[in-house]
């Protein structure tokens, strides 16, 4: 529908179907979204082994996105469908501001893949905004928060996907190296300037002036440089910075939640009431099991912790070093990255595909 044959209604057809079929009928369960979650569990723990769905769930968008860009973003994917179909008006968000709220899904990815990875929660599913619309049986916070998001989507298109979805990032790395993506135009673009009101999200790249020369070798050079150098300086920094943060990010594992609660108890007597201490207590385990328990799980943090904040500071030091390196460009192209391949671009453009 989006390669061939370039229609943005059959896409919408589809986006009714995903959303029927993977939405509503299988309760958003299971999605390529908070599948990360189970694969990052079984690379870190011998004693799980992720189901064959959930490794496809995970593996086949992927492969997609490498080889005809984002196209399960298109479509496929309940969760951008339901906002897809709720998207009727459009406010451009300022580029800063879009620039800064779009490094929020990398944070959340490298929380969930620690977290997931350390066995302590599954922090995609937890706070899954529409699974609760789905399957109706969500806490009513996660309802409103998903009934405010598809609100917020009716003027700037797809929020979630824009600026929370951890799986978008992975889309958006594989999508930049896709063999076959969408076009703005189907033939030679006529730099009509048309398309440029046609994006909601931001994605095209604009046409240079005609007769722009390419910037100076000496002054691109400096400024390529400058922002290589900041790559590993910003991965140093970000992975010491996680690393300082692992015993209090391994809060967020239940047992030690419950160690400190017992710990709380022996130190000040404040006694421990939670469900979760007073299974322990008739559990039989020993204080100094717990406690042991829990170094172990802080021990983990520790490990884990400095290679979420590689990656988030590689990310953030190769996404300086991208605002340096560019060809000047001669037509309206879609940011491979960024393109939800949402076809919405398609009929602004008065170049039509030859029957």
């Amino acid at each position: 529908m989006v390669l061939k044959k370039r229609s943005r209604q059959g896409l919408l057809w589809i986006s009714l179907f995903s959303l029927g079929y993977f939405g509503f009928f299988r309760e958003g369960c299971i999605c390529a979204i908070g599948s990360i979650q189970n694969t990052s569990l079984a690379l870190f723990n011998d004693d799980y082994a992720i189901p064959v769905s959930a490794l496809l769930f995970f593996i086949i968008p992927l492969i997609f996105a490498l080889l005809f860009g984002r196209v399960f973003c298109a479509g496929v994917c309940p969760l951008g469908a339901i906002q897809e179909l709720t998207g009727f008006k459009q406010i451009r968000v300022h580029r800063n501001i879009e620039s800064v709220l779009a490094t929020i899904p990398f944070v959340y990815l490298g929380l969930a893949v620690l977290f997931a990875s350390t066995g302590s929660e599954f922090l995609i599913c937890r706070f899954d905004p529409f699974v609760g619309i789905f399957r109706r049986d969500a806490p009513y916070t996660m309802i409103i928060f998903g009934s405010l998001l598809l609100v917020v989507g009716i003027f700037i298109n797809r929020p979630y996907c824009r600026y929370l979805c951890p799986y978008g990032v992975l889309q958006n790395v594989f999508s930049r190296f896709s063999l076959n993506h969408v076009t703005i135009s189907p033939a030679e673009c006529r730099i009509c300037r048309l398309c440029e009101s046609g994006c909601p999200y931001d994605a095209i790249l604009q046409s240079d002036p005609p007769n722009t020369e390419p910037e100076k070798p000496q002054k691109l050079w400096k400024g390529s440089l400058i922002y290589s150098l900041m790559i590993p300086v910003l991965g140093a920094a970000f992975a010491v910075i996680l690393y300082n943060l692992a015993p209090s990010l391994s809060v967020m594992n239940p047992n030690v939640r419950l160690a400190r609660e017992i710990r709380l108890e022996n130190q000040q007597g404040i006694q421990a009431v939670s469900k979760r201490a007073v299974a322990f207590y008739e559990s039989g385990k020993t204080e100094n099991e717990l406690f042991e328990e829990e170094q172990q799980i802080i021990r983990r943090f520790s490990k884990g912790a400095p290679w979420v904040g590689i990656f988030l500071g590689l990310s953030l030091g190769i996404g300086f070093f991208r605002l340096t390196v560019r060809n000047v460009r001669v037509e309206y192209v879609p940011d491979r990255g960024r393109c939800y391949s949402c076809a919405k671009c398609f009929k602004f453009c008065p170049v039509k595909v030859k029957t």
